[in-house]
């Protein structure tokens, strides 16, 4: 890694839930334990944090919190310092509340990151090496976005919105779970999760949510496109087997290094 290269030092990874649409597999273990080619999916994510310069990782837990720690003492790469958040209530709400858990945990220069979302370390990196902003999303460009995409629209490298909802036509890209606070960016996120959870639906809301009301009020949005690079979301059984082979490519591209 270039030690002259921007750098976000933290990270939070939202790791509480279960997993549900993943039965059988994640009927005592969390997904983000689930094996991708020899490694879960948390160390894949933690190796690439480190490969950017993350040196301290909080990842918020809640089902089978008990087996993410222990892996966690096995797993975390050197350099790095990663310990475990309890959200209590994830059974009863969405990752909203995960953030509002971990809203002490979310200042200056940080990264924020979705447990299911897979990505390779130069994704990281563009994110940490986008344009200075407040907050600023990750996001990829397809022909087509299904129901379950968290679409965005965007003008220029402006977020308008982002949710599961919007209009078709106004749709010109996806958020892919990961996002970067600067500056002052990190309170006004934390500002916003206090208000929306007061509100009646807040508990069921995803933090997204919070994003979306943000770039509504005018608040300083950016996005950044990766694509053509590699990531990928665990959702559904049916999404193992791409993700599978994006890890094994990636191993196969870490042994050539190591011949």
């Amino acid at each position: 890694m270039n030690d002259n290269m921007p750098r976000a030092e933290r990270a939070v990874i939202l790791g509480a839930g279960q997993g549900s649409r993943l039965l059988p597999l994640t009927e005592d273990l969390p997904k983000c334990l689930l094996d991708l080619e020899g490694r879960s999916m948390l160390e894949w994510q933690l190796r690439g944090l480190a490969e950017v310069g993350v040196r301290e990782v909080v990842v918020v837990t809640g089902f089978r919190s008990d087996k993410v720690e222990a892996a966690l003492r096995d797993i975390a790469p050197p350099g790095l310092v990663a310990r475990t958040l309890f959200n209590p209530f994830y059974k009863v709400a969405d990752n909203l509340a995960s953030c509002w858990m971990a809203r002490t945990e979310m200042r200056g220069d940080c990264l924020l990151i979705n447990g299911d979302t897979l990505f390779e370390p130069a994704i990281a990196r563009r994110l940490i090496e986008a344009p200075a902003a407040p907050i600023t999303l990750t996001i990829d460009r397809k022909p087509r976005y299904d129901d379950d995409d968290m679409k965005v629209s965007t003008e220029g490298e402006r977020l308008r919105a982002v949710g599961k909802k919007l209009p078709a036509a106004e749709v010109n890209g996806e958020s892919i779970g990961f996002s970067r606070f600067q500056g002052e960016g990190a309170a006004l996120f934390v500002a916003e999760i206090e208000r929306t959870m007061r509100t009646k639906e807040g508990t069921g809301l995803w933090y997204l949510s919070a994003m979306n009301r943000l770039a509504g009020s005018g608040a300083d949005v950016r996005v950044v496109s990766i694509e053509g690079l590699d990531w990928g979301e665990l959702d559904f059984v049916a999404d193992l087997a791409p993700a599978r082979a994006m890890a094994a490519s990636w191993n196969e591209r870490e042994a050539a290094k190591g011949r």
